[in-house]
C-alpha cells in the first residue's frame, strides 16, 4: 500500500467548515437546483448585461416559455440541442429551457469554424440549436450535413428593450459588421419563440440523477474534439463542491450586498457553466456578464458600474486587467475570491494581482471530464502557493505512472488521476476512448502530471503532450514560462520544444512585451542564467505582438510548436 491509498492528507488543509464530503442528494438534477433558486430568489437579479438586470422570476417565465416551444417541436426525451452563443442574456435562458424540457445540453464554442462545428453537431446528434446570428454563417456552411431540424436565432438586442435593443442590433449589423450574410430559411428568431406559446403549456419534466445533462466537448487541440458525457449527478456535485470550498471568502461580505460573479469566461466553457451560472443559481447571486471579455477597455467599462465579489478567470485576463491603465478606476475593495483556471497562473501575475487587488489568486485546477473542479488552493489563504491545491471535498487523487501503477512515494512525478461524483459517465459513444481513459479502480486519467507533497498540495507540472525531453532531460514548460514572466518588462510568453539534432530537442521561447518595454534576448537569457539549470534555458527567443490563444484566453502551445515545424518544413530542400 502506498502512502496515499491510507488516508487524504489534504483534509487537513481545509479551511474551518468546509465538509470532507458532500451531500450528493441535495438536488435530484440541475433542473432541481435551478428551480429552487427561482423560487428563492425571485426577486434578486440573477444576470446583468450592458446595463440591462434579469430578475430570476423573469429567468423563471422566460425559460418555461422557452422549454415550452422546444417541447412542442416533437422532440424526444434526451434529444440533444446545441447553443453556440457567447455570454448574453439569451445563453442561460436557453440553457434553462433545454435542461427543463428534458433535453440534453450541448455547449458550442461561437468561434468555431464551419468543419469544427459539423463535426460536433454531427457527433452529438443535434436535432436544434440556438445559435446568435453573427456565426450563422458558419452554421449555413455545414447545416445540411448534420441533424439539425430546428434553428433559433438570436440577435445581441434581444430582451434589452425595444429602443436600446433595436441601437444594439443597429450598430452590431451596420456600424460594426459583426453579422456576416447568410441563409437559413427556417430559422426562427429568438423573441418569436419567446412567445409562440403560454407557459401555462409546459411540461413539467422529472429527471434522475443519471440522466445526462450535457455533452461537455473537449477542446480539441490534441486530436478530434470528444464530448464528455456530464450527468445530472455530475454537474450537481460539482456546484455543491464548489459551494463548500468558496464560502469561507463569500461570507466575508457586508450582509446587505447580495453575493456577485464577474462572468468574464465564456459560460459555454465549463469552468463558467458550473461556477459562474450554476453555482451563482444556488447562492443567489448575480452574474455581470461580459460578452467580450478581450476588449479590456469594455471589461473595466462595465466593472465600474457594479459592487462584486467573485472573479474566476485565467492567467492572460487577470494579466493584462492588472497592466491595463485604467485598472485603478474599478472599484476592487469587495474582490474576495479570485480563482485562477483552466492555465497555470503565474507568480508574478499573483503577486502584481494581490498588490492592486488586496484578494490573492486562488489556483485551482480542472477538466471537462471533471465537471470541472478538481482541486483548488483554500480560498483563505494570502498568498500565491504556485500549486493548483487540494482536492476538493468528496475527491480522491492519486498519481499513476505510465502503466498505471500509483507511485509509490509522496513527491514522486505521475500523472495525475482523479475518483469523485464530478468525474463523467464516459465519451460520448466512444467506449474505446473511456476505457482508455479510466482505471479498473474507477479513476479518471487526466493526462496531466503532477506531484503531491506530503500536505496534499498538488503541482501541475504539464501536460504529457507538452513535456519536453533535451538530452534525456524532462523540461516542463510552465517552469520555465514561470520564469521569465518574472523578468520586468515581459507581458507574455510560451515555451515549446523543437527538433534538436544535439540534444533532441530543445527550448524556444516566444515573449510578447510590455507596452513601451525593451526588455532584451540578454536580458532573458541572464534572468533564466539565474533561475533554471543548463538545459531548461531556451535555446533560441522569438519576439511577437501576440500569442495565440483558446477562447477563454489559454496560450496555445501545440499551435506555436505546429507552425514552426511547418516553416521549418518550408525552408528544408526537397528530397530526391
Amino acid at each position: 500500500m502506498s502512502e496515499f491509498t491510507d488516508s487524504r492528507p489534504w483534509l487537513k488543509q481545509y479551511p474551518d467548515g468546509v465538509p470532507s464530503d458532500i451531500d450528493t442528494g441535495r438536488y435530484r438534477s440541475l433542473v432541481d437546483l435551478l428551480e429552487d433558486s427561482f423560487l428563492k430568489h425571485a426577486d434578486k437579479p440573477a444576470y446583468s448585461m450592458m446595463g440591462q438586470e434579469f430578475k430570476y422570476h423573469r429567468l423563471e417565465t422566460y425559460s418555461r416559455k422557452l422549454a415550452t416551444y422546444l417541447q412542442k417541436l416533437g422532440l424526444q426525451r434526451g434529444d440533444r440541442v446545441a447553443v453556440m452563443m457567447p455570454n448574453i442574456l439569451q445563453y442561460p435562458i436557453a440553457v434553462m429551457a433545454i435542461l427543463r424540457a428534458g433535453f440534453v445540453l450541448v455547449n458550442v464554442n461561437p468561434l468555431y469554424t464551419a468543419r469544427e462545428l459539423e463535426h460536433q453537431l454531427h457527433d452529438s446528434g443535434a436535432r436544434a440549436i440556438f445559435i446568435i446570428e453573427n456565426f450563422a454563417h458558419t452554421l449555413e456552411q455545414c447545416v445540411a450535413r448534420t441533424h439539425i431540424e430546428h434553428v433559433v436565432l438570436a440577435s445581441m438586442g434581444d430582451l434589452m428593450g425595444t429602443l436600446k435593443g433595436g441601437l444594439i442590433n443597429y450598430v452590431v449589423r451596420h456600424v460594426k459588421k459583426m453579422v456576416p450574410a447568410y441563409e437559413l430559411p427556417g430559422a426562427v428568431r429568438f423573441n418569436a419563440a419567446l412567445r409562440r406559446h403560454s407557459q401555462t403549456e409546459y411540461q413539467p419534466v422529472t429527471l434522475e440523477p443519471d440522466d445526462v445533462a450535457a455533452l461537455q466537448y473537449t477542446g480539441g487541440t490534441t486530436g478530434v474534439a470528444k464530448g464528455a458525457v456530464l450527468l445530472h449527478r455530475n454537474l450537481v456535485a460539482n456546484v455543491l463542491q464548489c459551494e463548500a470550498w468558496y464560502m469561507p471568502a463569500l461570507a466575508h461580505r457586508p450582509p446587505h450586498h447580495q453575493i456577485a460573479f464577474v462572468c468574464a469566461l465564456p459560460l459555454y466553457h465549463i469552468f463558467a457553466f458550473t461556477v459562474n451560472m450554476m453555482l451563482c443559481s444556488v447562492l443567489g447571486g448575480k452574474n455581470i456578464l461580459l460578452p467580450n471579455p478581450r476588449d479590456l477597455h469594455a471589461v473595466i467599462k462595465e466593472l465600474r458600474g457594479h459592487v462584486f465579489h467573485a472573479f474566476p478567470g485565467v492567467n492572460t485576463l487577470f494579466n493584462g486587467l492588472a497592466h491595463h491603465p485604467e485598472f485603478d478606476r474599478v472599484d476592487w475593495r469587495h474582490l474576495r475570491i479570485t480563482v485562477g483556471g483552466g492555465m497555470a497562473v503565474q507568480g508574478a501575475v499573483a503577486r502584481l494581482w494581490l498588490e492592486k487587488t488586496g484578494c490573492p489568486i486562488v489556483e485551482g485546477y480542472g477538466l471537462s471530464e471533471t465537471s470541472p473542479v478538481v482541486s483548488c488552493n483554500p480560498v483563505t489563504n494570502d498568498k500565491y502557493t504556485g500549486t493548483i491545491g487540494v482536492p476538493v471535498p468528496g475527491t480522491w487523487v492519486m498519481l499513476v505512472d505510465d502503466e498505471g501503477f500509483e507511485v509509490e512515494r509522496l513527491g514522486d512525478r505521475g500523472e495525475i488521476a482523479v475518483k469523485g461524483p464530478q468525474v463523467m459517465a464516459g465519451y460520448w459513444q466512444r467506449p474505446d476512448e473511456t476505457a482508455r481513459a479510466m482505471t479498473p479502480e474507477g479513476y479518471f486519467r487526466t493526462g496531466d502530471i503532477g506531484i503531491m507533497d506530503a500536505s496534499g498540495y498538488i503541482t501541475i507540472v504539464d501536460r504529457k503532450k507538452d513535456m519536453i525531453l533535451v538530452s534525456g532531460f524532462n523540461v516542463y514548460p510552465n517552469e520555465v514560462e514561470d520564469v521569465v514572466a518574472a523578468v520586468p518588462g515581459v507581458l507574455e510568453c510560451a515555451a515549446i520544444g523543437i527538433p534538436d539534432e544535439r540534444t533532441g530537442e530543445a527550448v524556444k521561447l516566444y515573449v510578447v512585451r510590455q507596452p513601451g518595454s525593451q526588455v532584451s534576448e540578454q536580458e532573458i537569457r541572464d534572468h533564466c542564467k539565474e533561475d533554471l539549470t543548463g538545459y531548461k534555458r531556451p535555446r533560441s527567443i522569438e519576439f511577437r505582438t501576440s500569442l495565440p490563444k483558446s477562447p477563454i484566453g489559454k496560450i496555445l502551445r501545440r499551435e506555436l510548436r505546429d507552425e514552426y515545424l511547418a516553416a521549418r518544413a518550408a525552408e528544408m530542400p526537397p528530397q530526391t
